[in-house]
């Protein structure tokens, strides 16, 4: 299996968790972040739906979402789901910086883009920013 290959698999599995995880947050968000997060729900399931093309277009087999997927911590209100998004994004932004490393031509040119649409969300929801998005959560989990 090639790098490409590999990392796009693992970014579409970051995707099919976004879905899952925005589903969670736009149902504790409030009102007021409702439309961003729908918006940024969105945002996730075209870009998955992207990757699945892009898995095949490598030859390889797109992996299936999981019916459900772990939340990293519990999410009984609005303050937790803002800090959900944030933590997705994060983890997604974290698989781009993966697939920038690894792909040539346009599928890097897109996993960029990813990233930083990634990044830019993750400033919204947390307030705050990180000076390379994507390598310095990598580094923070390891």
């Amino acid at each position: 299996m090639s790098d490409a290959l590999a990392a796009a698999q693992a970014a579409l599995a970051a995707e099919h968790a976004a879905v899952y995880g925005y589903g969670v947050v736009g149902g504790r968000v409030g009102e007021a972040r409702r439309a961003e997060a729908v918006a940024a729900y969105a945002a996730h399931r075209a870009r998955r739906n992207a990757l699945e093309r892009t898995v095949r277009d490598l030859g390889g087999k797109p992996p299936a979402a999981q019916a459900a997927y772990a939340l990293p911590f519990a999410v009984p209100d609005t303050a937790a789901a803002v800090r959900l998004a944030a933590v997705l994004e994060d983890r997604v932004a974290g698989v781009y910086s993966d697939l920038v490393r690894a792909a040539g031509g346009p599928l890097r040119h897109d996993a960029a883009a990813a990233l930083r649409e990634a990044a830019v969300r993750s400033v919204r929801w947390r307030g705050t920013g990180v000076a390379f998005p994507g390598l310095a959560e990598r580094a923070a989990a390891q």
